[in-house]
């Protein structure tokens, strides 16, 4: 579901979120995030040619619904670049989010161009964007993932316990957690059925950890009062409902903050590198074994976690403490 007006975008970004929907099964997240990103390029372009219409929703939200293909036959490769640059200037956006949004921008009008015909010429075509420098993944260490567990109390307690643990465990991304179902979970097999990006499904098997904060949480897991669309969730809200995301992200950062690691950029998403980089690292899991477990779609995605060994390798060489020792000095003279 959209967080804005959809009849105040263009008709041809709904129609192309359509076309994402119905034909390519892009994820809602996916289509949201194209959403915001072509929202913000129609802004900057409508401004930055003095076509701002008078009617506003309110202060926030232009209305971009007037944008045709007559104005989208006139938008240029220059002024895609613009854009770029005013995300990179004004708005201190890193070159991972530059190159995001030079994918929605790109794929829309290779959808209205290339794909539909709405216009002739496609200002995409040749968009390039600064390669993301790579990043190694930030992850809690063996000790800190066990605080993390231990930190866990209240009256939620079990629910909380079983969400951190699958996260660690299982490297759950947030938005596969929350949907998942009590159908998902098959105790004979110990088994986890996970819809991951683009609804591709996989299945997990679980460890006892999992099986175990599993059956300990549906315990107690509320029954009655549940909305209609929460009687299969797995985890409940305390309004009870499906929990959300943001319900699950302020739970987790209320762990951390516990554990004193609020204030060190760790999030959600961190818990799901932390699996990942303690089974290659503590367990030998095979990078293979580690793709289809995490649901990457290319082997490169998941070979981030081989370069952090390499990195912890040649830091562990650094650290040595004859690192420092200087070899002699040469004192023959030469003739």
């Amino acid at each position: 579901m959209s967080d804005f007006d959809e009849r105040l975008m263009p008709a041809r970004v709904n129609e192309f979120c359509n076309y994402l929907r119905a034909v390519k099964d892009s994820s809602s997240l996916t289509i949201q995030g194209y959403q915001r990103d072509l929202r913000l390029f129609f802004e900057f372009y409508i401004r930055t040619k003095n076509l701002i219409p008078d009617k506003k929703n309110d202060d926030t939200e232009v209305d971009l619904s007037f944008i045709n293909d007559e104005i989208l036959s006139q938008i240029t490769l220059n002024d895609i670049h613009s854009f770029l640059s005013f995300c990179k200037d004004a708005r201190s956006n890193s070159s991972v989010t530059r190159a995001r949004k030079a994918s929605a921008i790109r794929g829309f009008f290779k959808y209205v161009s290339d794909r539909m015909g709405y216009i002739e010429s496609n200002p995409a075509s040749q968009l390039q964007v600064a390669k993301a420098k790579d990043k190694l993944p930030k992850y809690l260490t063996l000790e800190q993932s066990r605080d993390l567990l231990n930190s866990v109390e209240g009256i939620n307690k079990e629910r909380d316990y079983c969400i951190l643990t699958l996260f660690l465990n299982c490297g759950l991304r947030l938005a596969e957690l929350v949907n998942l179902n009590i159908s998902d979970f098959n105790l004979n097999e110990k088994t986890l059925v996970v819809t991951g990006k683009g609804n591709k499904q996989r299945m997990l098997y679980l460890n006892k950890a999992c099986v175990d904060a599993i059956m300990s949480y549906l315990a107690v897991r509320p029954h009655d009062g549940l909305k209609a669309d929460a009687r299969n969730a797995l985890f409940i809200s305390r309004l009870n409902k499906r929990i959300g995301r943001q319900a699950v992200q302020l739970m987790v950062y209320g762990y951390l903050e516990k554990i004193g690691l609020d204030g060190q950029h760790y999030s959600v998403h961190k818990l799901r590198h932390t699996a990942a980089t303690l089974m290659y690292q503590h367990s030998g899991v095979d990078v293979l074994v580690l793709k289809d477990l995490l649901g990457h779609e290319n082997l490169s995605t998941t070979e981030i976690y081989t370069h952090i060994e390499n990195k912890q390798l040649r830091e562990a060489i650094s650290k040595n403490p004859l690192s420092g020792e200087k070899p002699p000095e040469n004192n023959s003279n030469s003739d």
